[in-house]
């Protein structure tokens, strides 16, 4: 299955894709033949890997919080947020890369309350400062356990964040919202007493890994 995030770009590989072979079968040098065979058969190949969009299993329980995101736990620290949470948070950073699936899906339950894109750098997204330099799209969301404030921060390959939502929004755990285009981060912030059940260089799964545990 794939994102329907990728079919425009998709459809234009494989036209590049197609035209590669054509281009190859009528030239008679071996040389320059399979070596566009080759290319041609990796941009399809990577184009394809990227954009797909497996099936996820939510967990059942309704005092967590999943991962928005495939990829690597860069970081697991506190911090202080002052646009949503308005005070000590706890923060995990989860960095996909170029071969991750990157999808991204709704954390928790609930409505977006807030919702604001900011133009940036392209600074290498694993860097602790992209969070406040990059481009980045930052949702909040208020469930009935409290808010949960998460951001979606382009990369220094990635140039495009596709975000689905707008404001007053009621958004179900585990539903896809958009995505980041070749290697990015996600940030997740949650209010400072939730319990982290995650650790840094953890691989977390989009819809299915619990980043936090809230206490009941």
């Amino acid at each position: 299955m794939f994102t329907k995030y990728g079919y425009t770009t998709i459809g234009a590989v494989a036209i590049i894709y197609f035209i590669l072979i054509v281009i190859g079968i009528f030239i008679n040098n071996g040389y320059v033949r399979y070596p566009l065979f080759i290319l041609a058969l990796l941009l399809i190949a990577f184009t394809l890997n990227f954009f797909r969009d497996p099936e996820r299993i939510v967990p059942s329980k309704d005092n967590i919080v999943v991962s928005p995101a495939d990829g690597k736990v860069l970081f697991v620290k506190e911090v202080i947020d002052e646009k949503f949470l308005n005070g000590k948070a706890k923060q995990i950073s989860v960095f996909m890369s170029p071969l991750n699936v990157h999808v991204n899906r709704i954390p928790i339950s609930g409505k977006v309350d807030y919702l604001k894109h900011y133009e940036g750098e392209f600074i290498a997204a694993f860097e602790d400062k992209a969070s406040e330099r990059n481009e980045r799209t930052e949702i909040g969301i208020t469930s009935a356990k409290g808010k949960v404030l998460f951001t979606q921060i382009a990369g220094f390959v990635a140039r495009r964040i596709i975000c689905d939502l707008n404001i007053g929004d009621e958004v179900k755990i585990g539903e896809r919202f958009g995505m980041i285009k070749f290697g990015s981060r996600v940030d997740i912030l949650v209010p400072v007493d939730w319990q982290e059940k995650v650790k840094k260089d953890d691989k977390v799964f989009a819809g299915e890994t619990v980043l936090f545990e809230i206490p009941q």
